[in-house]
């Protein structure tokens, strides 16, 4: 009972979020959307930023759920995207209506998260510091979080593959030197 009442309020503030922006929504309108009362709601959130969050983990973090290889983690990035324009609505209204720290901040973690695990998978006959690690996934989190907010902001018009492609790390050569160094065992 409890996840199909997480899942209507999550749907009804979707719906209201494709209407009008986050700053015009409140706890009663989304409440009212799915027919519940107020207090219901805050059963299950501390407020509408916490309802964000929580979508955003379970379908971005879920989209990202087994894609933490170096051999597959490209998916995982392709995934993130698709996800994201699967529910276009929802994150461009996101992204127009939440601190933009925040934002990057949370896109950030998903992607470095996702690198780092890859990263440290990498076999213990390859030589690479721990501060050269961790430049690596910084650097590329950082890459990837820019290239995907710039997506966004400009209505994910591009085909998510394409994209990914475009940033050369779907094809062979993976992310120029600084991951295939741990693929290809330097």
């Amino acid at each position: 009972m409890a996840q199909r009442t997480e899942k209507a309020i999550a749907n009804a503030l979707k719906k209201l979020l494709a209407k009008r922006p986050l700053s015009k929504i409140t706890i009663s309108d989304i409440a009212n959307e799915c027919g519940i009362n107020r207090m219901t709601f805050y059963y299950h959130y501390r407020d509408v930023y916490d309802l964000i969050e929580c979508i955003a983990d379970e379908e971005l973090k879920g989209a990202l759920e087994g894609k933490r290889t170096l051999a597959d983690w490209q998916e995982g990035i392709l995934k993130l995207m698709t996800a994201l324009k699967n529910d276009k609505a929802f994150y461009t209204g996101v992204y127009h209506s939440i601190d933009r720290d925040k934002t990057i901040d949370y896109i950030y973690d998903l992607i470095s998260d996702l690198l780092q695990e890859g990263v440290d998978q990498v076999p213990s006959t390859v030589t690479v510091s721990q501060e050269d690690k961790q430049f690596i996934v910084d650097f590329y989190a950082y890459a990837f979080c820019g290239l995907l907010l710039q997506w966004v902001r400009r209505g994910m018009e591009e085909d998510p593959a394409t994209l990914v492609e475009r940033m050369g790390i779907l094809g062979k050569g993976g992310l120029g030197r600084g991951l295939d160094v741990f693929s290809e065992g330097h």
